[in-house]
């Protein structure tokens, strides 16, 4: 029999098309345990069947509506991808997620993943769904399931994209927001660990314009030791824990509850969801002498140039999460997150519309988001 014949006759398998589904059992293997460390009440964990369970009986809730919400962490991924530092980048997939959750009031109960990538690297995979574990213990909510896709010819080698899927609860009575957010409520700041997962592509950019390498001593880095690389993926903080012990211990988010509604900074900044959250006949007042900018963000403007209207419609500025809270119950709501290891600044208030016209959206549209001061950097 000719080569060509032998050749024509060889059984062509699934792993010879790029897809070694060894590795995938091994991979479901190595993350059983990191899955199982994040079971909760209603959530049992054991991957490997064709769907999650979750048991909403047994969470406590008398009259619950499911919240759902998805997210990925953007060109974010690009830098642990490049610099082979895996194991925070799941972090930042939970708090996108689970940060979207809380703002409803929502606990959130349990999470599932999507990771894929052109061939899959065991121990890469197993150091992002570690991350994705720490995320979810964090939040309080189980990693009951997820999907592993390995896609040749889809990526490039090395590269892969993550998805995350979270399911949270809240009472029907304590949705958030609230219907009466009104004129002299005051907005409580939550700092921010820095850029979180947004606006990386400009981040990118800059660090390109810079000419900086990964490996560079961060210039806007406390230590001189942290590099760009290391600086830059500092993980999105997750804010689920303090803030439902906040809102529970201030009368929950019903009418009666301290707090009234919350806003997560996410892409848009500061100027884009502080307004999501507000009725349309108010404006929000921002004091930017309240609280500093981490010194990545006066790097981010001293090398882009980039003037505060765009900053603060692009990135986080500091300012992680907003409470939107009344004026009577502010200093327990300041109490109750300094109880639960927050940091809580007074950042500003709600007001009339101004019938001021702002250039930040580049349209001369009404202020929505009004600021006193210029950005201060610490």
């Amino acid at each position: 029999m000719s080569a060509a014949d032998e050749n024509s006759q060889k059984s062509i398998t699934y792993a010879d098309a790029g897809v070694d589904i060894d590795a995938g059992n091994a991979l479901v293997a190595a993350i059983k345990p990191l899955a199982k460390a994040t079971s909760r009440p209603g959530a049992d964990v054991d991957l490997g069947g064709f769907g999650g369970l979750f048991d909403l009986k047994r969470t406590g809730f008398r009259d619950p509506i499911l919240v759902a919400a998805n997210d990925g962490v953007g060109t974010k991924l690009k830098i642990a991808i490049d610099t082979q530092r895996h194991s925070t980048i799941g972090i930042d997939l939970v708090a996108m997620c689970v940060n979207d959750l809380i703002v409803q009031g929502a606990e959130p109960l349990f999470f599932l993943d999507y990771f894929s990538v052109g061939k899959l690297d065991v121990q890469v995979a197993r150091e992002v769904i570690a991350g994705i574990a720490d995320g979810c213990r964090d939040a309080g909510c189980a990693l009951i399931g997820g999907e592993t896709a390995e896609m040749p010819g889809l990526y490039q080698s090395g590269d892969y994209d993550l998805a995350g899927f979270a399911v949270g609860a809240v009472e029907r009575d304590e949705i958030l927001p609230r219907a009466n957010i009104g004129v002299g409520d005051i907005l409580i700041g939550l700092r921010s660990s820095g850029v979180h997962s947004n606006g990386y592509s400009l981040v990118r950019k800059l660090v390109e314009h810079a000419k900086l390498d990964w490996n560079s001593p961060a210039p806007f880095a406390k230590s001189q030791n942290q590099s760009v690389a290391e600086a830059l993926l500092t993980p999105t903080r997750i804010y689920v824990k303090p803030l439902l012990a906040a809102i529970r211990a201030t009368g929950g988010s019903g009418l009666n509850g301290g707090i009234k509604a919350l806003s997560h900074i996410t892409g848009g900044g500061l100027s884009e969801n502080v307004p999501r959250v507000m009725p349309k006949d108010v404006a929000a007042r921002i004091d930017l002498s309240s609280f500093s900018a981490p010194p990545v963000f006066e790097w981010l403007a001293r090398t882009g140039n980039i003037p505060d209207a765009e900053l603060l419609r692009t990135f986080n500025c500091g300012i992680g999460m907003i409470a939107v809270v009344s004026k009577d119950r502010a200093d327990d709501v300041v109490s109750e997150l300094k109880s639960a290891g927050e940091d809580p600044t007074v950042i500003g208030d709600i007001i009339p519309p101004t019938g001021e016209k702002s250039d930040a959206k580049g349209k001369g549209e009404a202020w929505a988001v009004k600021y006193d001061g210029k950005l201060n950097f610490g």
